[in-house]
């Protein structure tokens, strides 16, 4: 069953947006893998009036224990789930119930790790999530690379 969403705009006016004003509001944490787009990851979150934090991904449990964000965003990045060090994200994160959105690295890392676990994963066509559509689908990397354990719900 996918998770809805449903979050309390925050102002539209950021820039007035004091950090204890802030934390009254439902949060997005963003976990940065080293993607040239988590800035606009970022910004574009903002834009639809929700507060958000971007965190590399070492300190990205920390960062979820202390922000307890409604929802999480697992960012792209230069390396490869295949790699010997390859990052991966705090499994408290999934282990919160939250739902979580892997894009581009963060998809594999998320596709890989609950495989383990036989936990749904849920690809959405992120051409579809800008259109407002209900459609899901599989969707590749900027890289080219695709998720090779995914699950249906």
């Amino acid at each position: 069953m996918p998770y809805l969403l449903s979050m309390t705009a925050a102002p539209k006016n950021r820039e007035s947006l004091a950090p204890d004003v802030a934390s009254t509001h439902d949060k997005i944490l963003i976990v940065d893998f080293g993607s040239q787009v988590t800035q606009l990851i970022a910004r574009r979150v903002r834009e639809e009036g929700v507060y958000s934090e971007i965190v590399p991904f070492q300190k990205a449990e920390a960062a979820f224990r202390e922000m307890k964000p409604k929802a999480v965003i697992l960012s792209g990045g230069p390396a490869s789930v295949l790699d010997k060090d390859a990052p991966s994200t705090p499994m408290a994160i999934f282990n919160a119930g939250v739902p979580v959105l892997g894009i581009c690295y963060g998809e594999q890392t998320m596709a890989q790790q609950l495989a383990a676990l036989s936990r749904p994963v849920i690809i959405v066509n992120l051409a579809a999530l800008r259109s407002r559509s209900p459609t899901t689908a599989r969707c590749s990397t900027a890289s080219g690379r695709k998720a090779a354990a995914t699950m249906s719900g």
